[in-house]
């Protein structure tokens, strides 16, 4: 039978290697009860190497905090360009797409072809300023209360005017990105707003770096299967990969 130390060993190092750690694959892979593994994870909090969540655990802490839109484009700022341009590539001629807000968007927003036609509805103040200089480029700025963190708008006015509109694609940044919770962020309106947002899409593609899995914010926006494509960098293991895609989400590394 294994020993306590080597469980808490075996644990570490996966979690180490796939950066979330399910109850029930422990439990098989252990050959323990879920109360032992419960404990386990318990007694390694404690010790603060690593956090636990529902139904697991994870090494990062996954709550988030709702920093400036300054302070988040400094972060992993190489990883959110190739995001970007990776999603540009997915932005066809005289599509009518929806952008929403935070600094991955930002980054595809940069990286779309000046000269392409295309029509682009938005919540992020500044996505719409990088856009105005695009000739070709038709902008609907949303209206509505302004969240000074992120420069974007939300609320039921930004709502209401979208309901008049049906777009081919989103483009959607998260703060979390939990394999049982779903997808959130720091804010609950702006997760209301994203939640209509994918109501009048076609197709829903996530643009994140992958420090946002196993994070959980304050307002969620939609579960996992809600979800069509991911765009993300090297950081996610292979094992949440193919978690990810046995929902049926499509995932990019880029």
């Amino acid at each position: 039978m294994i020993s306590l130390a080597e469980r808490h060993q075996y644990i570490i190092k996966k979690l180490q290697k796939e950066q979330y750690i399910n109850v029930i694959d422990l439990c098989t892979e252990l050959k323990v009860s879920s109360v032992t593994i419960r404990k386990d994870l318990k007694l390694l909090e404690d010790k603060n190497l690593l956090f636990k969540i529902h139904g697991g655990a994870t090494l990062s802490n996954p709550y988030i905090i709702d920093r400036s839109v300054n302070e988040k484009e400094q972060l992993q700022s190489n990883e959110k360009i190739s995001i970007g341009q990776a999603a540009a590539e997915l932005v066809l001629e005289n599509d009518s797409i929806i952008i929403a807000s935070g600094t991955s968007v930002l980054a595809f927003a940069r990286s779309i072809p000046v000269n392409l036609p295309l029509t682009v509805i938005t919540s992020a103040l500044n996505v719409a300023l990088e856009l105005s200089h695009h000739p070709n480029t038709e902008v609907l700025q949303l209206g509505g209360m302004l969240r000074k963190s992120s420069t974007s708008v939300m609320g039921p006015y930004s709502e209401t005017i979208l309901k008049d509109f049906f777009c081919s694609k989103l483009f959607l940044g998260v703060d979390g990105i939990d394999l049982e919770f779903g997808l959130t962020t720091a804010n609950m309106m702006e997760a209301h707003l994203n939640r209509q947002m994918i109501s009048v899409s076609q197709k829903t593609i996530i643009l994140t770096d992958s420090t946002k899995f196993g994070k959980r914010g304050f307002g969620k926006i939609c579960n996992i299967d809600e979800i069509d494509h991911i765009i993300t960098d090297k950081g996610i293991s292979e094992h949440l990969v193919k978690q990810l895609e046995s929902t049926g989400v499509k995932v990019t590394i880029v």
